[in-house]
């Protein structure tokens, strides 16, 4: 057991295995604040699988590399929300599952602990949007499906309809075809 005294880690205590004079093996770290990781260490890093819980009620379970999250794990935050999938250095990054409070769901890629690539968002209201994302909004081309059955298949820019695109009726009729910008339907 190690209480920290002094410092940027003041009242931090550590319970666990040494070796070489460092935290290495398994063991557990409380925070001050009221944090805590339980888990395994390599030369005073969390490395490894582990659990850490935030004083807000977040808490992740899942692997670690150098002190920060790093390849598959769980997060579960305070408000509700939950992802799983891939993780670097403590960034969603890669393949991920988001369910958001709200009922919302998002399963595709991230990058930067953003939604970028391909992926599908399914809102509580049943509407669903499938196609490419950049910088966390929809970016490129994708289908937008009304819970209704209307659907918007075309460009996207921004998370609005943006560029060349159609909206057809739930039995295939083409309502609007032509440029869009920003939701609305400019013409042909």
């Amino acid at each position: 057991t190690y209480t920290f005294g002094e410092g940027a880690w003041k009242g931090d205590i550590y319970v666990g295995e040494y070796k070489d004079n460092m935290m290495n093996g398994r063991g557990t770290y409380t925070w001050a604040n009221g944090g805590k990781y339980v888990g395994e260490w390599k030369n005073n890093k969390m490395d490894g699988r582990g659990t850490e819980t935030w004083a807000d009620g977040d808490k992740y379970v899942g692997e670690y590399k150098g002190g920060t999250s790093d390849g598959k794990g769980t997060k579960s935050f305070a408000d509700g929300s939950k992802y799983i999938g891939e993780w670097k250095m403590n960034k969603m990054e890669g393949i991920g599952t988001y369910t958001f409070a709200s009922g919302d769901k998002y399963v595709g890629e991230y990058n930067n602990d953003k939604r970028e690539g391909i992926g599908t968002y399914t809102y509580a209201n049943e509407n669903k949007y499938v196609g490419k994302w950049k910088d966390d909004k929809q970016d490129g081309q994708g289908t937008f499906t009304f819970a209704s059955g209307e659907k918007y298949v075309g460009e996207f820019k921004y998370g609005y309809f943006n560029g060349q695109g159609v909206i057809t009726t739930a039995d295939g009729e083409v309502l609007n075809k032509g440029l869009f910008k920003d939701d609305n339907f400019i013409g042909e």
